[in-house]
This record gives C-alpha cells, sequence and structure tokens, in this order.
C-alpha cells in the first residue's frame, strides 16, 4: 500500500516552500512523488519541485474536482506504474478543496496519511472570510501554522484561536450519516518551513511493519522530543469487532496506529492504517507473524498501558524502551 499526503491552503501561504523544505528534511532516504495541481498554465511552483524528487504531475486545466477526477486517478496511476513511489505527496491549487483528492486517492487504494492545511500566520486576517480558505481548514485533519516567526506569541495565539473556530465550523461530515470524516485533528506549526515530524512518525509499509513483529528487539523507541512507539500483540481468539473498539477509544495522544492482525470472522489478515482519527482496513495474504498494532504518539507509555487493562487481548511484550 502506497502512503500519501494531501497539502492544502489558500493562495501564498506557503504550501510550495513547505513542502520542499519538509520532503527534503524528512524523506530523503524514500522514493517520492510529488503531483502538483496548478490553476492555470505551467507555474514556477512546478519548475521548483522537478528539482526535488522523483516526479510532477502538472495538472493545467484548473482545480482537481469532481469533474477532473478521471484525469487525476489516470496521472496517478502512470506515476506508479512509471516510478514505483514509496509516498506520494499532492500539493492542490490554493483555489480548490482537499477532499475530492482525498477521496480519488482512497479510491485507488493509496493511504492518505494526512490531509495539511498550510495557514499564513502573518496573513490569515486578510483571507479567514474565504469560503475556499474555511472548507480548506475544515476538510484537514493537521493545520499547519506557517509563517510563525514573523508574529509574536499574541498574534500567533488568536490565529490559533480563530483556526479552531473555523475547523468547528466546518468541519468535514459524511452527508448521509452526518458523522465527522475526521475525528480527531491537530495543529502544528512549521519552523523555517519545515513541519515536525511527529506529523509523518510512523509511516510504514506493510514489509516494515511485518519487519517490525519478526525484530522483537526493535520493539518500542522514545525519540528525544517525547514522540514514542509501542507494540502490542493480539491474541488469536478475536473479531474484527473488538480491533475496531480499540481504534474508536484511542486517547488523543496516540495519533497514528499501523499494524496487521487476524480475527476469526475475516478470511484473510488485515492491515491497519489509523491516522489522526481516520482508519483504513486492506486485506493481506501470506502473513505468518502475530499479529501486532504499532501506537504512535506524543509520551503515549501509560495510555497504551491503560489500552492493554481495558481489552484483554492486547498483550504488552515485556521489553525495556530503547532511546
Amino acid at each position: 500500500m502506497i502512503q500519501s499526503f494531501i497539502i492544502t491552503g489558500f493562495l501564498g501561504v506557503g504550501k510550495t516552500t513547505m513542502l520542499t523544505n519538509t520532503v527534503k528534511e524528512h524523506f530523503s532516504d524514500k522514493k517520492v512523488a510529488i503531483i502538483v495541481n496548478e490553476f492555470g498554465d505551467i507555474g514556477v511552483d512546478g519548475n521548483i519541485l522537478k528539482n526535488v524528487h522523483s516526479e510532477v504531475l502538472e495538472i493545467s486545466e484548473g482545480c482537481i474536482c469532481c469533474q477532473l477526477a478521471q484525469e487525476f486517478e489516470s496521472g496517478v496511476i502512470e506515476i506508479i506504474n512509471k516510478y514505483n513511489p514509496e509516498i506520494i505527496f499532492v500539493e492542490t491549487s490554493g483555489a480548490s478543496e482537499p477532499f475530492p483528492i482525498f477521496l480519488s486517492l482512497q479510491n485507488l487504494g493509496i493511504s492518505v496519511e494526512g490531509v495539511i492545511c498550510v495557514v499564513d500566520s502573518k496573513n490569515f486576517d486578510s483571507y479567514q472570510d474565504n469560503s475556499t480558505a474555511k472548507y480548506q481548514i475544515g476538510g484537514s485533519n493537521i493545520i499547519v501554522l506557517n509563517k510563525t516567526d514573523l508574529v509574536n506569541e499574541d498574534e500567533l495565539e488568536a490565529v490559533k484561536k480563530d483556526v479552531i473556530e473555523i475547523k468547528e465550523a466546518y468541519n468535514i461530515k459524511n452527508t448521509l450519516t452526518g458523522k465527522k470524516i475526521f475525528n480527531n485533528y491537530v495543529i502544528n506549526q512549521a519552523q523555517q518551513g519545515i513541519v515536525h515530524k511527529e506529523v509523518f512518525e510512523g509511516v510504514y509499509k506493510v514489509d516494515e511493519i511485518i519487519g517490525l513483529a519478526k525484530d522483537y528487539n526493535r520493539l518500542d523507541h522514545t525519540t528525544q522530543d517525547s514522540i514514542t512507539q509501542k507494540v502490542v500483540y493480539l491474541k488469536d481468539d478475536i473479531e474484527f469487532s473488538d480491533v475496531d473498539e480499540v481504534l474508536k477509544t484511542l486517547p488523543k495522544s496516540i495519533y497514528r496506529v499501523k499494524g496487521v492482525v487476524r480475527t476469526k470472522d475475516v478470511p484473510n489478515p488485515i492491515v491497519i492504517n489509523y491516522s489522526f482519527g481516520n482508519v483504513s482496513f486492506e486485506e493481506l495474504e501470506n502473513y505468518t507473524e502475530r499479529s501486532i498494532m504499532i501506537f504512535i504518539g506524543e509520551s503515549i507509555e501509560n495510555d497504551v498501558n491503560l489500552l492493554s487493562e481495558k481489552f484483554d487481548f492486547l498483550n504488552l511484550p515485556k521489553f525495556r524502551m530503547s532511546k
């Protein structure tokens, strides 16, 4: 399964600079494809991105929307077949909303790890009443306050308050059920155009998850900035609803869950991909390792312990954490 991130945000907020700097900082060891939805003719942003990583797909006929979904999906398929990327970044036009892209990527079987909305902290008051900007915030589950070095603490706090109000008012929902598409969201900050690495921590491919299930010496890990990875094994005699219940009751400190689990009521093992409140599942054949779930978040050791006490089918290995 290929991972992807969608980068959205209003015109001129610094999406391209943030994207190029972040990819260089956090994904230098990955095969990355960057897809740019450019408004109008091929623009400067696309030319910059061509020098960063594998490939850029320019769509210059306007916003990626329902009418252009087929063209967009065809272009993504072409890039996958030609370059076999591990991670895809899609930068939307500043005049478009991210949700149609989210649906198109899911239709292609691509895991959307996050929809990142970039906010211009310095100039937010000049565009915050724009309806597209509001829906960009509402359709994201990771909000990045950019250009924070150009404002003071009080100004930044005011921007954050306004962003939260817009998010709550425009939080995208399923029109049939009325339920939120993203149960949780996080507000992050970009420093020197680089998003904090916790946004991208734990973006594992399936074979990497299998490797963690085999390598008992790499089970737990905590970084210097308190990002914690905790691994649990699951008992064999469980049903899909048991796994679903765990994911529905996760504390906010846990923002990403990866895993492969076997259940009694699903024929094949299930690949779990949970990211900031959004979850997807995919069946996997020929998996022979134990059922495993990897929890990633901010200082989550106590929260994972509480989960294992609440759900007796979660088994915490008795290993010391590595630094």
